[in-house]
């Protein structure tokens, strides 16, 4: 159930963190931005769920479902991201254009696109990235391939990411998204702070109501 912060960098390869494939990861403090990291590297944290992470992991969450049926989700001491994340994830080959970017996040009503080189994920991307992005360079910024832009850090977490834990990381690296990936590092979802926002206001409602 690890937290990894993958550095700024051009979308070659696959941006996802070594740990999908067995190297060595580095921690990260939850309290301030992370620090520069080396391109061979991924920083990990939520060091106490990893064990359960490797070893019982469905077993784990069906208990915890049973056991906090009866609990209001903001509340409970351990919250899965994928009680929270949204599965709707639409992707973007680094080839193309920004321009095609924005048009297909138009087309979908998408706020964040995931970059992939050769099927491996390369990069998240927000819209108000992109539009940042195209004021800062207006000549022929549309017409511009992604493979030569250094795309933003983003975060990456497990389903079984505690959903606490992860907002207190997205707010240390003052990211407002995480790509959410199974074991096999293939993108499964993606949660945001929209995500945190509809859960404390459907709390409020239900409050309210009562």
């Amino acid at each position: 159930m690890s937290i990894f912060v993958s550095e700024p960098g051009r979308p070659l390869g696959t941006r996802l963190p070594e740990v999908f494939r067995g190297r060595r990861v580095g921690d990260v403090s939850e309290l301030t931005e992370s620090q520069p990291t080396d391109p061979g590297r991924g920083e990990a944290t939520d060091a106490e769920f990893q064990l359960a992470a490797q070893s019982g992991r469905h077993r784990a969450l069906e208990e915890y479902g049973a056991a906090a049926a009866g609990e209001r989700k903001d509340q409970r001491p351990y919250l899965p991201v994928s009680s929270i994340c949204s599965p709707a994830l639409y992707s973007i080959p680094a080839t193309a254009t920004v321009a095609e970017a924005i048009t297909m996040m138009d087309e979908h009503g998408a706020n964040h696109l995931v970059v992939t080189a050769d099927t491996n994920v390369a990069g998240l991307v927000a819209q108000q990235w992109l539009l940042a992005w195209l004021h800062e360079h207006q000549t022929n910024a549309m017409s511009q391939t992604l493979t030569h832009i250094e795309l933003p850090a983003f975060l990456t977490a497990s389903p079984e990411t505690d959903a606490h834990q992860l907002a207190r990381l997205m707010l240390a690296h003052q990211l407002n998204a995480a790509l959410v990936v199974d074991t096999q590092g293939e993108p499964v979802g993606v949660v945001t702070s929209t995500d945190y926002l509809r859960l404390y206001a459907s709390v409020g409602g239900q409050q309210g109501s009562v």
